[in-house]
């Protein structure tokens, strides 16, 4: 198998090392460089054109994919920026890092010298100095729910900083997905207290504030299944029966439209939604009568 072959087999890109350890030769890797069928990037990668363009940069950089570009890869929940992440050992130099945001130290696990994307632990750990609170919060919650790392193993691990302490005393396994999680943080931040996953009529609620205030958060893919969209209202329609007020959010409202979120969070609390109504202590209910019949 040429080395080109071997290369694209292997994702593309590999460092020389590696290369050398699969029986190729560096006369082999010099004659591919010279044909063309191989590049090299700062003389110890040496990648083809299938190669993926990331892998490509962080290895041209010296380093390797961090932050929440590498928590994407790793195929957590995680809300981008618009731009990558790399991270580089601290003090590197002659590198041209683009529009890339760079990180200048590493994470508690710490690279090898072969690879390209840092660890979960490590991203979540730069996560947590990088992004927004709430951001940070969805992304690590994603990791336990995917089992990815359990709480265990984060109570253990030395942090270094004040932003990752905050963000694993946070964190919990509660949320389904990583807008409850983004939702859910928001919300404690301006004092309300939430429980998770309470079970009312049968199923469990997104959120619960005081004993009667529902909030449902409706993920990116809820419109796509009718049939689950169906069960969601029904089970609004039986709490509202018990006497449960609903408040139901999507995605969209979540992310860009978050103050109106809030606003109708509070007004709800204000006017006492969120507490157990006795409609007897207001006096004799009114019997229903119906109104009488219009004559011709």
């Amino acid at each position: 198998m040429s080395l080109a072959d071997w290369l694209d087999s292997e994702g593309g890109i590999r460092h020389v090392e590696q290369a050398l350890g699969a029986g190729y030769t560096r006369y082999a890797i010099r004659t591919a460089v010279a044909q063309g069928a191989v590049r090299r990037l700062r003389r110890t990668w040496i990648a083809t054109p299938a190669a993926p363009a990331l892998l490509r940069t962080a290895a041209s950089l010296g380093g390797r994919v961090a932050c929440i570009t590498a928590a994407r890869l790793h195929g957590l929940w995680a809300i981008d920026d618009d731009r990558p992440h790399f991270a580089v050992a601290h003090g590197a130099s002659r590198f041209d890092a683009g529009g890339a945001r760079v990180h200048w130290n590493a994470g508690p696990i710490g690279p090898t010298r072969f690879e390209l994307v840092e660890s979960v632990v490590d991203a979540l750990v730069h996560i947590a100095g990088c992004r927004p609170l709430d951001h940070a919060l969805a992304t690590w919650e994603s990791a336990l729910r995917s089992g990815r790392v359990d709480t265990e193993y984060l109570a253990r691990l030395p942090l270094r900083h004040t932003a990752a302490h905050r963000v694993r005393d946070g964190a919990s396994q509660l949320s389904d997905s990583g807008l409850e999680s983004i939702a859910f943080a928001r919300l404690r931040r301006i004092g309300l207290a939430i429980r998770q996953q309470v079970r009312l009529a049968g199923h469990s609620v997104d959120g619960l504030v005081g004993s009667r205030l529902v909030i449902q958060i409706d993920g990116y893919e809820f419109h796509r299944d009718a049939a689950s969209r169906r069960r969601d209202i029904a089970h609004d329609r039986r709490l509202a029966l018990m006497g449960f007020t609903v408040l139901r959010f999507d995605y969209e409202q979540v992310l860009f439209g978050w103050p109106a979120v809030e606003h109708e969070v509070r007004a709800a609390v204000a006017v006492g939604l969120h507490e157990i109504r006795d409609i007897r202590s207001s006096g004799e209910r009114t019997p229903f009568r119906p109104a009488p019949r219009e004559t011709a």
